[in-house]
């Protein structure tokens, strides 16, 4: 099989280029460090590129931007390809709405000029889309709250699995990003349903993971854990710190991929995160990390929430588990910030070699 991964220097698409290709098939990764244009240096991935070239043994990176619909109608032409995983993307809500348009060109157009070259010369292909749960805009925010000491939580105990893919997307406050992704998470829909393509969206909690190049405006544990080894300051935006995001492990994703391409169903929507069990609130997440590390981290409260931001958001994963049965967590929240802790030291002690 010849996958190919667009944004594949970052946390998902490094994780799902090296899961093919341990897998032994062959792999294309499309990358062109767009994270450093949009974060300066700390957001750059060619530390990311480097590692997977030295672990893979079936993978070639392109440096391609996915905004140049020639190129990719080049690449797709000249290569037949079974499986796309679309993961590039300019992922923050916030950084979105100082560079809108090319916040829009990235995410909403980069995906149609990737679905339309499928159509054209990899018809019978799997083509799944990462997007994003800010496509709900803040619909999850009507739902009924109670405050608790370190987070917030649904009221009603219909509630209790999280968000399910019932919520709306249209009449909310999304942020301009949530606006890119849901025209590109409509527009995946259209191309399997319309089309009857084998296209597949998942609509993302917090995907986290030790190969994220996590920076203040996107990158939540990863950013939390770099702020905590290096003695930085961290801000904290609104809710008194009670907001919960579910957290879910790049290689549960990439599974989760896995599964749909193996059965995929034309233009089907799922929620993925790590659900209720991998729930955290900032505060409990500070607690925690600071545990870990023995260190104290040193923030700040703005009481200034970040706008259309959810206040307690936790995935259900309901649809896809009755989908794909054999898909489960496999990592928890435990491991997942171990393993962060871990590659954030490494990375420290690379850099300080320098």
């Amino acid at each position: 099989m010849k996958v190919l991964v667009t944004g594949s220097s970052g946390l998902i698409g490094s994780e799902a280029a090296e899961h093919f290709d341990r897998r032994g098939h062959e792999v294309v990764g499309v990358d062109n460090n767009m994270r450093r244009v949009f974060f300066g240096p700390a957001g750059d991935t060619l530390w990311n590129l480097d590692r997977l070239k030295g672990v893979t043994k079936r993978f070639t990176h392109a440096a391609l931007d996915i905004r140049d619909r020639t190129a990719m109608e080049e690449l797709f032409r000249t290569q037949r390809f079974d499986l796309i995983v679309h993961c590039a993307a300019q992922p923050s809500h916030d950084k979105a709405r100082e560079i809108p348009l090319l916040d829009f060109e990235v995410n909403a157009l980069g995906t149609v000029n990737l679905l339309e070259a499928t159509r054209q010369h990899s018809p019978d292909a799997v083509f799944v889309f990462l997007s994003s749960n800010k496509v709900y805009g803040d619909a999850p925010n009507e739902i009924p709250l109670k405050e608790l000491e370190k987070r917030y939580d649904y009221a009603r105990a219909e509630d209790f699995e999280g968000i399910a893919e019932t919520c709306r997307i249209d009449q909310t406050l999304h942020s301009l990003f949530g606006a890119s992704k849901a025209a590109a998470d409509l527009a995946a829909q259209e191309y399997g349903r319309y089309f009857g393509m084998k296209v597949g969206i998942f609509r993302g909690g917090c995907l986290t993971g030790p190969s994220h190049s996590g920076v203040e405006l996107h990158g939540f544990l990863s950013y939390l854990v770099k702020v905590a080894l290096s003695g930085g300051k961290y801000s904290v935006f609104g809710y008194e710190g009670k907001q919960v995001r579910d957290n879910i492990h790049s290689h549960d994703v990439v599974r989760a991929i896995e599964e749909y391409a193996a059965n995929p169903r034309p233009g089907e929507v799922y929620n993925l995160g790590g659900g209720r069990a991998n729930s955290v609130s900032m505060l409990e997440a500070i607690e925690r990390i600071e545990q870990m590390t023995g260190r104290r981290l040193d923030w700040r409260y703005v009481d200034e929430a970040r706008k259309g931001d959810h206040i307690c958001y936790i995935s259900n994963t309901g649809k896809f588990l009755s989908h794909y049965p054999n898909w489960k967590i496999t990592r928890g929240l435990e491991v997942i910030f171990e393993e962060i802790i871990a590659a954030q030291r490494a990375q420290l002690a690379r850099t300080m070699g320098k």
